[in-house]
């Protein structure tokens, strides 16, 4: 057995007394999960809930952990709600039970059995707040958008009230995609207009001095062909967030065209509002970036 194994065995001791055997039942069972034995897991975990001994409640957890970690995505979605049936006493169990039952459920969903989605929309309303997020987030990344909107209220409280920036990073994120005019202080761009031309300097012209204020509004807009693909605006409070979300290849592109990638969003901070950033990808795609 793995010194990890040896680990989550110590931590998960009972808190009633149980006989040897039992506990060797455990403690085999375990080692079994653990070394990626599942079928043999799960076979030794339903023999322990089939006792209906002092662990059988412990058992039916695993039998489902087992079946998920078989791929099993189906069967595993049950036995989580067999053993949250029951209904158990541990609810830090539970609360992993939900978790991940909410898990299997979004991606059977995806898989295209929309029957399972229902699971996904009631852990909007559980009252315990890292089931509840964790089912925001699972339904806002659907790719059906009036599916993923269900999910807008929790995300915006992820926002508002979690402390933990990865996951507020997230929920802004999908946010962003499904109800852009929540996290953005401007309308998105008309998808039957052009989005507005970047400014350019006329020499003795306004847009040729520095702007009085600070900018407040990032534009994004890409073109390939002469036809706009893509167009759009945030708060310039997002630039370091977007930025930051950007894939290594558009990385790797912009050093290749002398940006430094770690540092682009502090460029754009000291963008004026007469520059452009200009970024031309061999295919003919052209990025332009610009400040209001």
């Amino acid at each position: 057995m793995n010194l990890i194994a040896i680990a989550l065995l110590a931590l998960s001791t009972l808190s009633f007394p149980l006989s040897a055997a039992v506990e060797t039942d455990l403690t085999e069972a375990k080692a079994l999960f653990f070394d990626r034995k599942y079928e043999e897991s799960r076979a030794k975990w339903a023999a322990i809930a089939a006792s209906r001994g002092p662990a059988a409640e412990t058992a039916t957890y695993w039998i489902a952990r087992c079946s998920e970690s078989l791929g099993e995505s189906e069967r595993a979605f049950r036995e989580y709600g067999t053993f949250l049936d029951l209904p158990p006493t541990d609810s830090r169990l539970a609360e992993e039970a939900e978790i991940s039952r909410i898990g299997l459920a979004a991606k059977l969903t995806r898989a295209g059995k929309p029957a399972f989605l229902t699971a996904v929309v009631r852990s909007l309303g559980d009252d315990r707040a890292p089931v509840r997020y964790f089912g925001a987030l699972q339904m806002g990344s659907l790719p059906n958008l009036a599916d993923a909107r269900k999910a807008t209220n929790v995300l915006k409280e992820i926002v508002t009230a979690s402390k933990d920036p990865d996951l507020v990073e997230r929920a802004k994120l999908q946010l962003l995609r499904i109800e852009p005019k929540s996290i953005t202080e401007a309308p998105p761009v008309r998808a039957d207009r052009p989005a507005p031309s970047p400014p350019r300097a006329v020499k003795g012209s306004a847009t040729e001095r520095e702007p009085t204020g600070t900018a407040r509004l990032l534009r994004i807009r890409i073109t390939k062909g002469g036809k706009q693909t893509v167009a759009v605006t945030v708060p310039f409070s997002l630039a370091e967030f977007v930025f930051n979300s950007l894939p290594d290849a558009t990385k790797r592109g912009l050093e290749l065209k002398g940006y430094d990638s770690d540092g682009f969003w502090k460029r754009l901070r000291t963008l004026n509002i007469r520059d452009v950033v200009s970024i031309v990808g061999e295919d003919g795609e052209t990025i332009e970036i610009w400040v209001e």
